[in-house]
């Protein structure tokens, strides 16, 4: 499959180019400076996806979208993820590119009552408060662009390596952390399966 990832450079964006390519993907990825992404065997394009153009250029002949983009200043007010990924949309409606799956986190929606304690309180601290409202913001233009989506509500993401062990929490369920590598893994996965598209999934190791 053709897979476009946006946030590539992060450290779950570069897993998730990882763990595409070792599927047999064809990936490619937009990037501010495709002089800094050395990974063999990806199609690298330079650009802002905070820039129509920029994006419809490189939305043009893929199949699926995977858009890892985060702000890097949490704590600031930012339009980062919500002005990305409707230029994202726009793309792919123009372009009749139908999977899209994103990366938003724990704590929007019913997923709120999924949360550990301590996990709500840094929800109302000023360190989530940016980011959180640009989240939902994505969130809002994901669910009604009419394209086939899935929405990954993580909590605290690690950096340890793969358990290899995935949930995504039912009603009543409360979730803690999951690696970096396990939810590449299961955002990869989704291209393949159509279990949980029109959804947005709250997903966990513990």
């Amino acid at each position: 499959m053709k897979v476009l990832v946006f946030g590539a450079t992060g450290k779950t964006g570069g897993l998730i180019v990882d763990r595409a390519l070792a599927k047999g993907h064809e990936v490619t990825v937009l990037v501010r400076d495709a002089s800094k992404f050395t990974r063999k065997d990806v199609r690298v394009l330079s650009g802002d996806a905070t820039k129509p153009d920029d994006v419809m250029q490189v939305v043009r002949g893929q199949e699926a979208v995977i858009d890892a983009i985060g702000g890097t200043t949490p704590y600031k007010t930012t339009r980062l993820e919500s002005t990305s990924v409707r230029n994202i949309i726009e793309a792919m409606q123009t372009e009749d590119v139908q999977r899209l799956i994103v990366i938003s986190m724990m704590g929007l929606g019913e997923s709120r009552a999924q949360a550990p304690f301590w996990y709500k309180y840094l929800l109302m601290t000023t360190f989530l408060h940016g980011s959180t409202a640009d989240k939902a913001l994505m969130e809002g233009e994901v669910t009604t662009s009419g394209l086939d989506y899935l929405i990954a509500r993580p909590p605290i993401l690690k950096d340890d390596l793969p358990t290899g062990s995935v949930t995504v929490l039912g009603s009543g369920a409360t979730g803690h952390s999951i690696t970096r590598a396990d939810l590449a893994n299961f955002l990869v996965d989704q291209l393949e399966v159509n279990d949980h598209l029109g959804r947005a999934v709250t997903v966990v190791n513990s």
